[in-house]
């Protein structure tokens, strides 16, 4: 027979079930009638809702972080923990997040520091991988190629280890960066973070057939310069390999045979049948490695080989031990409470211009200009955001805004969601489009707004 204790705590689960499940129902309804929200159909704006309703529930996630006691009680989604146990929120405010930035580090007295680099090819996954070892999505992440345009930095900070990650620009020549008038940042910000760094982690994307089995010229370039400065290799995407096999024949030839001082017993990896291919032209550049007269496509200096999924949380977690575990005795550089150095404007420029990259078709969101035109706190502690995106072609608008404004709600509608779990707070955005150039008096510029 139940205790009078066991019969409690028995009662308290069934009406915490019944209170969620209101929850979802209420969630559900909503979904259901959006025309209650307020939506208008001549729409190129639109105001993303909430998963923290309220400001008590916003105030008390910010205070005590995503993984509160009150935020498991409330039926919130959780992190796995032992990957973040706990993970800071962004300040809404420039000033609280410049203030955080420079404050004394709460550094115990046995505290490590790991400056990291990441470096790889465009699209190699290197933001992603970032925003999983910091348990947050601050950095923008898309399918198309230059979605980081400079150097980004975020912070781990776990007892008394602190692992700083230098999230770079994919390495580039500067032929390509004249060719497509790429912003120099792209070109010198992974050079500048190499000065400082204490360990390199290099990215190679084993689903590109084209360029897996090769080290790209311009990260054979900063591997060189750089030799003193320990490196591992991590081998991204395996997830999307049919033959697992190819791993040991990209790792022979991707290290040229050595790991750690070690030489790898692995059968030569360039053999009929297997999986790697030959690099496509446009992966041979005039700046490529050459040693003894023939062109180095590896680099036998690695301290590890990692081969993982930056989507998979296992993975992720192995590594962000092994980094944790690699920080030196030292100062830490920034307070517990820094998750990055970003302000929260461009977070929030990046998160827009990421759902740019995705939603819109080759070289159009290239050309997308952003303006914040407003950033205010609102009255219950929610963040209200208005910008415009501006384009320099008529058919960019009508592209933009998509047909009866459902992409731009969209996109407005992701990037709240995002936002949202970046502040911890009540975000509602605001995105309006127009031509760049001003048209003749007699043709305003074409802008519509309306709300979600």
């Amino acid at each position: 027979m139940a205790s009078p204790r066991q019969r409690g705590v028995a009662l308290f689960r069934t009406a915490l079930g019944f209170w969620q499940l209101g929850l979802v129902a209420t969630r559900e309804r909503a979904t259901q009638f959006p025309s209650l929200l307020g939506c208008q159909r001549r729409c190129v704006s639109c105001v993303a809702g909430a998963a923290f309703s309220g400001p008590l529930l916003a105030s008390a996630s910010r205070r005590y972080g995503q993984n509160s006691a009150l935020d498991r009680l409330l039926g919130i989604s959780q992190p796995d923990s032992s990957l973040t146990p706990r993970v800071p929120a962004v300040s809404i405010h420039r000033d609280e997040q410049d203030l955080l930035l420079v404050h004394r580090p709460d550094m115990p007295e046995n505290s490590r520091v790991l400056r990291v680099v990441l470096l790889g090819a465009p699209n190699a996954g290197k933001s992603t991988l970032s925003n999983q070892l910091l348990g947050r999505k601050v950095f923008p992440v898309s399918k198309k190629v230059h979605t980081t345009r400079c150097q980004a930095l975020g912070v781990i900070t776990e007892e008394e280890a602190q692992v700083i990650l230098l999230d770079t620009p994919g390495l580039i020549s500067p032929v390509k960066q004249k060719r497509h008038h790429l912003e120099l940042s792209l070109l010198e910000d992974p050079w500048k973070s190499m000065e400082s760094a204490d360990l390199v982690v290099v990215l190679v994307d084993v689903s590109d057939k084209w360029t897996r089995n090769q080290l790209s010229p311009q990260v054979l370039q900063c591997l060189t310069r750089y030799s003193q400065v320990p490196s591992i290799l991590i081998l991204n995407k395996v997830d999307c390999l049919k033959q697992k096999s190819v791993l040991l024949e990209l790792t022979t030839a991707l290290t040229e045979g050595m790991v750690n001082g070690k030489k790898l017993k692995i059968k030569p990896a360039f053999r009929s049948g297997s999986g790697i291919h030959c690099p496509s032209p446009a992966a041979e550049g005039p700046d490529a490695q050459s040693v003894g007269g023939s062109k180095r496509i590896g680099w036998p200096h690695f301290q590890e080989i990692f081969m993982l999924s930056a989507l998979s949380q296992e993975d992720v977690k192995t590594l962000k031990k092994y980094l944790l575990a690699q920080a030196r005795p030292g100062p830490w550089e920034f307070h517990s409470e820094v998750l990055t150095s970003q302000t929260p404007e461009e977070i929030c420029t990046n998160i827009i211009r990421e759902k740019l990259l995705e939603h819109l078709p080759q070289e159009v969101p290239y050309h997308v200009q952003q303006k914040t035109v407003v950033w205010e706190e609102g009255p219950s502690g929610e963040l209200v955001i208005v910008q415009k995106l501006l384009v320099p072609k008529e058919s960019h608008v009508r592209i933009l805004i998509g047909p009866k404004g459902h992409l731009i709600s969209q996109i407005a509608d992701e990037v709240g969601r995002d936002l949202m779990n970046i502040f911890l707070c009540e975000v509602r955005i605001s995105l309006s489009v127009k031509l760049l150039s001003s048209p003749p008096a007699a043709a305003p510029p074409k802008t519509s707004q309306s709300k979600l």
